[in-house]
């Protein structure tokens, strides 16, 4: 089945990484929710993606700077439609959306913080639903050493056979490349050996078409509701 990722939730129209907009998402027709992980000053797992609070918040300094009663009187705001919500943490989003029948793409943005995600992840029952990703290899390796029956993914602009080779040697189950690189002829050789494919990056929707046609398994992206019209369109 194709997954649709709500990238941050339905971020293109609500506050990234909030409740409002993982909801949004599903209402949208999203089947799968992406989001990031880093940790406050005080220990608290919370989703958040970049690495200082300036972009959608509108304060210096990042998320380890504050703790999460401080993140808590902030407000994230989505620019383009003025919509404001809170910061969630891990554990809330988990109680609201853990139990649905959802694909979920977790993000791992900090070294360090792989043992307690995955702890809570467990908690939740998530195992069977959830692909921990990262850009930083060393993460998604921490993750295999911890548990090697956790699924991983790693995010790159490319593959080449040098990161294929690293993803091969730690038994790493999805390739999630920069959607605008994908072939039709780079998916299949993947699917070829083993590995499932997730794009990101999708910045339009002639992107997102060209990824879709390519025949990846699934796709981040900030309109759910565009990308499950052109799927159900191409059915």
């Amino acid at each position: 089945m194709f997954t649709v990722f709500a990238h941050r939730g339905a971020s293109e129209y609500a506050p990234e990484n909030t409740m409002s907009s993982f909801f949004l998402g599903l209402k949208l027709g999203a089947n799968g929710i992406e989001t990031d992980v880093r940790r406050t000053k005080d220990g608290v797992l919370v989703l958040f993606h970049d690495d200082t609070l300036e972009r959608v918040i509108g304060k210096e300094g990042g998320v380890g700077d504050y703790t999460y009663r401080q993140l808590l009187e902030m407000r994230v705001r989505n620019e383009k439609t003025g919509t404001e919500d809170i910061v969630v943490s891990l554990e809330d989003f988990l109680k609201y959306f853990g139990y649905r029948e959802l694909s979920f793409a977790i993000e791992l943005k900090e070294k360090g913080t792989e043992r307690e995600v995955l702890a809570m992840l467990e908690q939740y029952g998530m195992r069977e639903k959830t692909v921990i990703t990262s850009f930083e290899f060393d993460c998604i390796k921490t993750v295999k050493e911890l548990d090697p029956f956790w699924r991983v993914g790693y995010l790159v602009s490319d593959f080449n056979e040098e990161r294929i080779a690293k993803m091969n040697a730690i038994g790493g189950e999805q390739f999630c490349p920069q959607a605008k690189n994908v072939t039709a002829e780079k998916v299949a050789l993947w699917h070829e050996m083993g590995h499932s494919v997730r794009a990101w990056g999708v910045t339009n929707v002639q992107v997102m078409k060209h990824a879709y046609d390519c025949g990846v398994d699934g796709m981040t992206v900030n309109f759910p509701d565009l990308l499950v019209s052109y799927a159900i369109a191409k059915q």
